[in-house]
């Protein structure tokens, strides 16, 4: 009876409606995402009104802050995967197991980002330019990121543990207050009101993991108090090496897939710098407004994941199969929205970053430009997750390597010497049709081996 009761919420997924699941679980960490995606362009925003130094320092520190997401995300993802999957054969023992094996493993990426916040931060920001000014402000924001990282990767993982039980309206209740906590102390500490004194950079990056670090703590205790299904026990702890290896053998290709965003960031910070700064923070202001078109895919992803795991421990095809459909659909609606919002209002999101003329000239066709690929991006962003899913991130990881190393920044550096830097933007679009083009073959072949058999 008590294994019953636990398993009671998981019920939910192989019972309720798919359309009605799928939207319940994902419209609150959809709403989180989008508060998630405002509070990093507010945080631009301000920082933008110092100087376009400064936007432009915090943009080459973006690369290193998404490898420490990524981390964090991919560690979340691994135990997501595993734990639900675990609820569905209905083995509370390997569920619990999971838990605290991924809590292990994500110290440990703690300390790796610890270590890189104390020694490496200037050497990373100093690879992507030699201007000085740029370098102190983007190794300052960037230290302070990592070496407080801890609330980002408690805060990324015990939100996972919620939702792989259900309870994403608790995930939304941390997202929000740590985004809101982020916005309300961005001016304060940026500009030094409030008897607070003038910090720069130096309050924007406080600001981020100041609010991190709040919702690392409600999500932590939200787990404790309501997320009952899951116990979580470090007495007598030993890393258990199969655990492990099932858990690194999902995290590990999602650690990849968005690290292998970090080094396309870091290739095309690189490539612009080549042609001036402006381009730069015109490339970073673009990566705080496509978080309104894909985090709400994301939240998307969170709901879908638990749902296609649990699914295909039941081995319930109907519902699996449904669920992918309709985030299918959800998704590509998403994207086409945030598409003609960009080729419509491109001088009114670039004016909010208090964009010079010059910037204005750079800024409209490369936002028209790289936005192309939305119409494409959100199929290829829930195949990918549904591989995760299934446990076969591996396809994933191709997949992004393909769309980001072997075509992105190739065709972005080729294009890149015909000195034009109009034409260095098309290779998003161009990279985002070839990784189309091989999600629908890895689909197909993955829906034959594993889908249609169950």
């Amino acid at each position: 009876m008590e294994k019953e009761l636990s398993l009671q919420e998981g019920n939910k997924m192989g019972t309720m409606p798919v359309n009605k699941l799928l939207i319940s679980m994902s419209l609150p960490m959809i709403i989180s995402m989008l508060v998630q995606a405002l509070y990093n362009v507010v945080d631009s925003i301000f920082v933008a009104q110092l100087s376009e130094e400064a936007l432009t320092a915090v943009g080459l520190a973006v690369p290193m802050q998404n490898l420490m997401i990524a981390a964090a995300t991919g560690m979340g993802v691994g135990i997501n995967a595993l734990l639900s999957r675990s609820l569905g054969e209905k083995d509370l023992e390997k569920a619990n197991d999971s838990a605290t094996q991924g809590l292990f493993l994500v110290f440990i990426c703690y300390l790796i980002f610890l270590a890189v916040g104390l020694f490496a931060t200037r050497a990373f920001v100093g690879m992507q330019t030699d201007l000085e000014g740029i370098i102190d402000y983007g190794s300052t924001y960037l230290r302070i990121c990592c070496i407080f990282s801890f609330g980002i990767f408690g805060q990324l993982t015990f939100e996972r543990l919620l939702q792989s039980t259900g309870k994403t309206f608790y995930t939304m209740i941390t997202q929000m207050t740590g985004a809101v906590i982020n916005i309300i102390l961005d001016p304060i500490l940026i500009f030094g009101y409030l008897g607070f004194p003038k910090m720069g950079v130096t309050g924007a990056a406080t600001a981020t993991v100041v609010g991190q670090i709040v919702a690392a703590v409600m999500a932590i205790y939200f787990h404790m108090t309501k997320n009952t299904d899951i116990k979580i026990n470090f007495k007598g702890f030993r890393p258990k090496r199969r655990i492990i290896k099932n858990l690194l053998y999902v995290g590990i290709p999602s650690i990849l897939m968005q690290a292998i965003g970090s080094v396309m960031n870091f290739g095309i910070n690189k490539i612009l710098m080549t042609f001036t700064p402006t381009a730069t923070a015109v490339f970073s202001i673009y990566f705080r407004l496509q978080g309104f078109v894909f985090m709400p895919i994301f939240g998307l992803n969170n709901g879908m994941v638990p749902i296609v795991a649990y699914n295909y421990g039941a081995r319930n095809k109907e519902r699996l199969t449904k669920t992918i459909k309709l985030s299918m659909i959800y998704a590509m609606a998403i994207m086409l929205i945030g598409f003609l919002l960009i080729q419509i209002f491109p001088e009114f999101f670039l004016n909010l970053f208090s964009a010079s003329d010059n910037m204005m000239s750079i800024g409209v066709p490369a936002l028209r430009t790289i936005s192309l690929c939305f119409i494409f991006a959100g199929y290829g962003i829930i195949v990918s997750t549904v591989f995760q899913a299934l446990g076969k991130g591996v396809q994933s990881l191709i997949i992004s390597i393909c769309r980001q190393l072997v075509v992105l920044l190739p065709a972005a550096y080729l294009l890149s010497k015909t000195g034009e830097l109009s034409y260095v933007w098309f290779a998003f679009p161009i990279a985002e049709i070839a990784s189309l083009i091989l999600s629908t073959v890895f689909l197909l072949t993955t829906y034959k081996k594993i889908i249609k058999e169950i």
